[in-house]
């Protein structure tokens, strides 16, 4: 009788574990590279095109109000031994002030929720989330179980061509962006 439980037991753990093997190993999967995919979108390297303008223009603002700074510092020192007490905190404390108010300017464009930040956002989610729902279209309608972006950090060894779906992405993301342009002459928008 204990054999017999056992021997049930190992049975059923045996047609469990075939089962999960033939659910796992049946399935579909996929890879795209979403850095391909977006260097071949256009109105993405358009974005980035704008985000590092910004991004080089602020920062020259910044390097300036630096300079600035770094002028009143060589000047307090220069005039330092003339200058009475009073006088002497009142340009430190000016430069002290000059120096936080770049440092200020300087979070707003380039800190964690900064200009730079929010403008990314504005101009990049948007493609990003083309390219993502284009991917699921494509998964979905190929039952795909699982796609794998190439891009992103997982490391592949060895992949067969013919599970990457990259282009058929900027198809579908191209088809959308051709949609949306459409929709926005009859709307008169630009």
């Amino acid at each position: 009788m204990k054999n017999l439980k056992s021997h049930s037991a190992l049975s059923l753990l045996t047609l469990i574990f075939l089962f999960i093997s033939v659910s796992i190993f049946g399935q579909k999967y996929a890879y795209v590279d979403t850095e391909y995919i977006l260097d071949n979108i256009p109105e993405f390297q358009d974005a980035q095109d704008e985000l590092d303008d910004l991004s080089e223009r602020w920062q020259k603002e910044i390097e300036k109000s630096y300079g600035q700074v770094e002028d009143m510092y060589k000047k307090y020192q220069a005039e330092a031994v003339l200058l009475p007490d009073d006088l002497k905190r009142k340009r430190e404390d000016e430069i002290i002030a000059k120096e936080q108010e770049v440092k200020t300017l300087q979070s707003k464009y380039f800190g964690p929720e900064g200009d730079l930040y929010k403008k990314r956002q504005e101009l990049v989610q948007p493609i990003q989330e083309k390219v993502y729902n284009a991917i699921e279209t494509i998964a979905t309608t190929r039952n795909f179980a699982f796609v794998f972006d190439k891009a992103g950090g997982m490391t592949l060894l060895w992949v067969n061509p013919k599970f990457d779906i990259s282009d058929d992405v900027l198809d579908e993301v191209g088809n959308v962006m051709q949609t949306v342009k459409r929709e926005q002459r009859t709307r008169g928008d630009k």
